[in-house]
């Protein structure tokens, strides 16, 4: 159930940023003013920084929502939609490269080519490929830190209003 929500969640997101970036950027498509070794520096430091390895679930999750969507409306041919949802998902894999496109664009209108090759010389460093295996991690245990500390600062919060609330009513 987690799973699906996170796979569910990145494939949102991942929807947002390709939505954002299109409609940010509406002749993204014609606009050659990155050039090539820029968008290869920017495809270097994505991988680096493991930034698209979220996205390898999209293509299955929507061979099992489409898979899901037939079954429901035609429980017996089950077999079939298996084969025929198979089939397709195996003749867009191929379209993963538009968005990987995608997101390289993102990163090179953002960082300068010279700033993606750090990046990428970072992240391909014993620290940095260190980092990019544990930021998944980090992140998550960061954001459990902070909901923790907000949960016991909340507590604080009502108990010190209470009491100096307490205190006035005394006066």
């Amino acid at each position: 159930m987690l799973a699906k929500f996170k796979s569910a969640a990145i494939a949102g997101v991942a929807s947002l940023v390709v939505a954002g970036v299109l409609i940010s950027s509406p002749v993204m498509a014609q606009d050659n003013s990155i050039s090539e070794s820029h968008i290869e520096a920017a495809k270097a430091a994505v991988r680096a920084t493991k930034s698209i390895e979220n996205f390898d679930n999209i293509l299955p999750d929507v061979a099992e929502r489409t898979r899901t969507l037939f079954i429901r409306s035609n429980p017996a041919m089950s077999a079939e939609i298996d084969i025929a949802v198979n089939e397709a998902a195996v003749e867009l894999i191929p379209r993963r490269q538009e968005l990987d496109r995608v997101i390289y664009e993102v990163w090179a209108r953002r960082f300068s080519e010279e700033q993606l090759n750090e990046i990428a010389t970072f992240y391909n460093s014993d620290t940095g490929k260190r980092l990019a295996d544990l930021s998944g991690t980090l992140s998550a245990l960061t954001i459990g830190a902070a909901k923790q500390w907000s949960d016991a600062v909340s507590t604080d919060m009502v108990a010190i209003s209470r009491k100096k609330l307490a205190e006035m009513a005394a006066q």
